[in-house]
């Protein structure tokens, strides 16, 4: 592999990161900076290795067998479930990217807001009509490599930001890497792992079109993710300097103190810049999802890049964000529903990347998981596991006014549900690995 390759293989799985470093990941990681120090960074750690787990998982079914996630869920469960499950997941994936990309173009807006005093109504608009252009006028590989560029400008700001408060590098190391929840910590934990390991990237990476092989592939998505995750942790860290209340203008000020006047402007320009790269990524992510589910393989004519069902479905996702935004309405019930419908999908795909990933038929012998990555992956989708149904009853406690038990509660049940679950999923990958 050339350096040019290598080089161009980052480039162009950096629209995973882009994808997962929205204004959701902003606010989150910098709110527990602002409240815990340096003390989550390791659930920022771990989502990083669940994200790249995942994400290598769906790229490598793809190039393995040639089929996308969408073609690749019909496959697997097929008879009377065929016609059920794969629409599902993109409906779900659909109407949840609809629902947060109002929050993409207003954190994009709040970004231009910290540094330009413009109307938000004509931020909005603007950022509607960049992402419009964007996405119609690019293929795939284009709009992957531009975003490319976004995350770098997304990375200097808040990575830039990060050294020059000058964290002690040993409660780095031990915030990385040393589990600790303080008391009431366990939902934002959650919120941190929800915010980098999300369904529809995964199909967004297994849709992209390329023709790498298994090694091009598996670098330029370990680089991409692993600084995606370090630029994360870079938000984690400027949200240390803030000082009560969390807030954006109230971080700007509080780095401004601390770093000087260029600041409120890195903040700025990288807020802009990961509500930018997410507005874009969201519509296309649905765009592909549709086209993975619907579409009779990834070349399907009446799903190119161009074609008039594609566009629709990112263009009424962007629609939709630009109108709430326009209107200054945050859509929070569509986001409960969306948290509660990703919250049944992200577990459903991670279970079935596991068995996947496990099948001979599928995967040949030359790819199939063994050992060591069994292991990290079946960690990792209990997480996911936990996750989901945390999510599930946290949106529907939200949707009907229902008090929640206590956090420790909360995740109790979540893990009893992720453990039961184990049980048949382990008799099924033991069974697809003997075929």
């Amino acid at each position: 592999m050339t350096i040019r390759s290598r080089l161009l293989s980052i480039l162009f799985w950096s629209v995973i990161a882009a994808a997962f470093i929205g204004p959701g990941t902003v606010t989150t990681a910098a709110s527990a900076g602002a409240g815990f120090g340096l003390t989550l960074l390791w659930a920022l750690t771990f989502s990083t290795v669940a994200c790249l787990v995942l994400q290598e998982a769906g790229a490598r079914i793809t190039v393995v067998s040639r089929h996308n996630l969408g073609q690749a869920l019909a496959r697997q469960y097929g008879g009377t479930t065929a016609w059920m499950i794969p629409p599902f997941v993109m409906t779900a994936i659909v109407l949840g990217c609809a629902a947060y990309q109002a929050g993409n173009i207003l954190g994009a807006v709040a970004g231009l807001e910290l540094v330009a005093g413009v109307s938000r109504r004509v931020l909005t608009a603007g950022i509607g009509v960049f992402a419009f252009a964007v996405l119609w006028l690019g293929s795939t590989k284009v709009v992957a490599n531009l975003l490319g560029g976004i995350v770098a400008v997304l990375g200097v700001s808040f990575l830039s930001a990060a050294v020059a408060l000058r964290p002690p590098v040993g409660d780095l190391l031990t915030g990385s890497f040393v589990p600790v929840m303080p008391e009431g910590t366990g939902l934002l934990v959650l919120a941190l792992i929800g915010t980098t390991v999300v369904p529809y990237n995964l199909f967004l990476g297994s849709g992209l079109k390329h023709s790498q092989q298994i090694g091009e592939m598996r670098f330029g998505l370990a680089v991409a993710v692993i600084l995606g995750g370090l630029i994360s942790m870079g938000i984690l860290v400027v949200g240390t300097a803030t000082e009560g209340a969390f807030s954006y203008p109230a971080l700007a000020s509080a780095l401004e103190t601390r770093v000087g006047a260029a600041a409120p402007w890195l903040l700025g320009v990288g807020l802009f810049a990961a509500g930018a790269s997410s507005a874009i990524t969201a519509p296309l992510a649905a765009a592909i999802t549709a086209r993975s589910v619907l579409g009779a393989s990834g070349d399907a004519p009446g799903w190119a890049d161009g074609s008039p069902r594609y566009r629709l479905v990112w263009g009424a996702v962007l629609a939709t964000g630009v109108a709430f935004g326009l209107a200054e309405v945050q859509p929070i019930p569509a986001i409960i529903a969306a948290q509660a419908l990703n919250g049944i999908v992200l577990p459903f795909v991670a279970v079935f990347l596991f068995i996947a990933v496990n099948d001979r038929s599928l995967m040949g012998d030359a790819e199939l998981n063994r050992g060591l990555k069994n292991g990290v992956m079946a960690l990792v989708v209990f997480i996911t596991i936990v996750l989901g149904v945390t999510s599930v009853m946290r949106a529907a406690g939200g949707a009907f006014g229902v008090a929640l038990p206590t956090e420790r509660i909360l995740l109790a049940i979540a893990a009893v549900i992720a453990a039961a679950i184990a049980v048949p999923v382990t008799r099924t990958i033991a069974r697809r690995r003997r075929l």
